[in-house]
């Protein structure tokens, strides 16, 4: 069956099965395939082809409707937890041991970390010194969006205090080669625990104190993924974030 729409809409602005071809970066033969047999192209092409014609890419190809199979499961989630309480710390302390090349912690305080596992900083100045760079991004307790959060988790003061104490734990790491501590003033959608293409991610829930909010461990499978997000979420804060002066 003939594609008529995709026929109309080359003869319209002069395109011919070559030009068309050159500009999708296929053989002439499969653009006529696509007028005269109403074949689809791969999705990627079909997106090229329309761009090129000025033409939406549905109208010529209703095919690429069809919604894709979804996955079951993320082949990037490595486990699930219900709550944060759940995980004993030394699943953080395991991870961020195991880091080569990065380390990167975003969270308001979560002073649990060093309450449960003192020995935090010698852990992060040891994998500094083997060469991974240390990024720690703490909440700013004077900032609006913390002020917020203790609101919203019936919390009071609670939570500006423990961004403080937070401060207080990591300020001994200042100075370290490799180590980088700043504090910013986001809303804080997950709390994030890198180490090189692994993340604890602790989802946020409205009104929930974090220990009680899911987790999900992802592992890097493919650019553009689950955990690319988050990395870039990371990223993003971090160039909002204020570095702590000495």
């Amino acid at each position: 069956m003939k594609n008529e729409r995709l026929r109309a809409t080359m003869a319209g602005g002069g395109w011919t099965f070559a030009t068309l071809a050159e500009a999708t970066g296929v053989d002439p033969k499969s653009v006529e395939r696509w007028v005269n047999l109403g074949r689809t192209p791969r999705r990627v092409t079909a997106l090229k082809a329309a761009e090129a014609l000025g033409e939406d890419v549905h109208a010529l190809w209703p095919a690429l409707r069809q919604a894709r199979a979804a996955r079951a499961v993320s082949p990037e989630l490595v486990a699930l937890y219900d709550q944060r309480a759940d995980l004993p710390v030394s699943v953080f302390a395991d991870l961020l041991a195991a880091a080569r090349e990065r380390i990167d912690v975003l969270v308001y305080a979560a002073v649990f970390l060093h309450e449960a596992y003192p020995r935090l900083n010698d852990l992060l100045r040891e994998r500094a010194a083997e060469g991974c760079t240390v990024r720690i991004a703490l909440g700013d307790a004077d900032s609006e969006n913390v002020r917020l959060r203790g609101r919203e988790e019936k919390f009071g003061h609670g939570i500006e205090s423990r961004c403080r104490l937070a401060l207080m734990h990591y300020r001994p790491l200042l100075g370290v080669p490799g180590i980088e501590l700043r504090t910013h003033g986001t809303t804080l959608y997950n709390s994030l625990y890198r180490a090189d293409d692994q993340v604890l991610v602790n989802a946020h829930v409205w009104g929930v104190n974090a220990y009680g909010a899911p987790v999900w461990h992802l592992r890097r499978n493919s650019a553009g993924g689950m955990f690319d997000t988050y990395a870039g979420s990371f990223n993003a804060v971090w160039e909002t974030a204020r570095p702590v002066e000495g």
